[in-house]
């Protein structure tokens, strides 16, 4: 069988998350702040009575931040015994890899390099592979 995908759309890009990694999809109501939070941290927020932190993907790409009137679409992953929650633009299909994921051989930008682990092919299109473990981990994890 086929890896499966979850493809979104982050900083105006199609992207592909191992849909292994992935507990779920969601659209988050609100976003509480917090004090002194890493950048790309955009806050808290509640899902089924279990307190996500939440990472704005444009930020920990630093790429800007996303606007308080953005879509509030979120993939929900599991990380480290904490659950978060990954701002994108849209989150569009679950689909299958029509081939085995590609090593990266060129850089693909800023930002994309840290969190970039391939490339798949699917539904046609040839996609960055990410893992949402460097996006949690933020720009300063790469730093370190």
């Amino acid at each position: 069988m086929a890896e499966l995908l979850l493809i979104a759309r982050l900083a105006g890009r199609r992207i592909a998350f191992p849909a292994a990694k992935v507990e779920g999809v969601v659209e988050l109501e609100g976003i509480a702040p917090v004090p002194r939070a890493a950048p790309h941290v955009a806050g808290l927020s509640a899902l089924r009575s279990r307190v996500l932190t939440v990472i704005d993907g444009l930020a920990a790409l630093e790429l800007g931040r996303s606007g308080p009137e953005a879509a509030r679409d979120a993939i929900i992953v599991p990380c480290d015994g904490h659950n978060y929650a990954l701002l994108v633009e849209e989150v569009e299909d679950v689909v299958e890899a029509e081939a085995a994921p590609a090593p990266l051989v060129a850089p693909v930008g800023a930002g994309w390099d840290r969190v970039a682990i391939g490339t798949v092919e699917a539904e046609g299109a040839l996609l960055l592979l990410v893992d949402p473990d460097l996006l949690i981990a933020g720009p300063a994890a790469h730093a370190a």
